[in-house]
């Protein structure tokens, strides 16, 4: 190999089969999804390390992992790709042809409760466009745009990263809910401190929900999250009213995630004494890449969505 900048020189294709590798840690999960065959992709890293003039991956054990110049170019092969694919949609959209993926991440509430709804509304002006919609926690969506995995994320929190781009969409309100038998059925609220000796199922530390939650429990001057009893925790929404249902405890849930268990009578709603907990549900992308046009049109029908919602129209 030669270190000779001069001699430094890569293709797209290439920079395509190395990120696949990165991305997935492997060299046959690589040749699966860019359809290559695994002696091929071999083939191909090792003539990019050859006109790069160094090596690129290495093998721990059975994952395959970027050296220090193979971070590096991962970091301009990002960049590179997706100027690439930015480019092909907008001679699309120039040409007038619409068609082409999004790919978009959820937080668990809107991602499960809101967004299928909003996307079906949306897709129906753009028939020849898919949207590819991953339902993760919080953390895990924002993680993921930054990663660029995803290019836009609605999450249930504001995030502190630098990089993201945030914009304010529909409001949510948060409400304790407990079964239809449950001692407190009738209550329209209840105090704080009587929630603090109540079997408690608790959603994982990445939920926008739960964060929320305990920065409103902190300001009554409690101890937030820590002052509950836990009985349980769960990945999912679903899985805590399936659990609130079955009588194992109470939690604090979005209003949107229990409206058909309220409407049927199944779950009862109730706000803590002198704790309105509110939340706004955030759109975010990473301010570090270019924006499609397909992706802006999404975003700008997002935008219009939520202002049509806080002038009193239904999503």
């Amino acid at each position: 190999m030669t270190n000779e900048s001069a001699s430094i020189d890569f293709d797209l294709r290439q920079l395509e089969v190395f990120r696949k590798v990165v991305d997935l840690k492997s060299f046959s999960k690589a040749a699966g999804a860019v359809f290559l065959a695994q002696a091929s992709v071999s083939e191909r890293i090792s003539t990019l390390e050859n006109m790069v003039g160094t090596r690129l991956l290495d093998r721990l054990g059975r994952e395959v992992v970027p050296t220090k110049a193979g971070e590096l170019l991962y970091k301009h092969a990002v960049l590179l790709l997706e100027m690439k694919r930015t480019a092909a949609l907008e001679m699309a959209d120039f040409l007038g042809i619409r068609r082409g993926e999004i790919r978009l991440g959820g937080s668990t509430i809107p991602g499960e409760y809101v967004l299928p709804k909003v996307i079906g509304r949306f897709c129906r002006g753009y028939p020849y466009l898919w949207v590819t919609l991953t339902v993760g926690d919080t953390v895990a969506i924002e993680n993921r745009v930054l990663a660029g995995d995803l290019e836009l994320g609605v999450v249930g929190s504001k995030g502190s990263q630098k990089n993201l781009i945030q914009h304010e969409l529909w409001r949510d309100e948060l409400v304790l809910t407990v079964p239809a038998g449950h001692r407190w059925a009738q209550e329209r609220e209840v105090p704080v401190d009587a929630l603090c000796e109540e079997p408690f199922i608790f959603r994982e530390p990445g939920s926008g929900t739960f964060k929320i939650l305990d920065g409103y429990l902190q300001s009554t001057g409690s101890a937030g999250l820590s002052a509950l009893r836990p009985v349980a925790c769960f990945g999912t929404s679903t899985a805590i009213k399936e659990g609130i249902k079955g009588g194992l405890g109470v939690s604090v849930l979005s209003s949107r995630a229990v409206d058909t268990e309220l409407q049927a009578g199944i779950l009862k709603a109730l706000r803590i004494t002198g704790l309105p907990m509110y939340r706004n549900f955030f759109l975010i992308r990473d301010k570090r890449r270019i924006v499609s046009p397909l992706c802006q049109a999404l975003i700008d029908f997002l935008l219009a969505t939520s202002r049509k919602e806080e002038n009193g129209h239904a999503i």
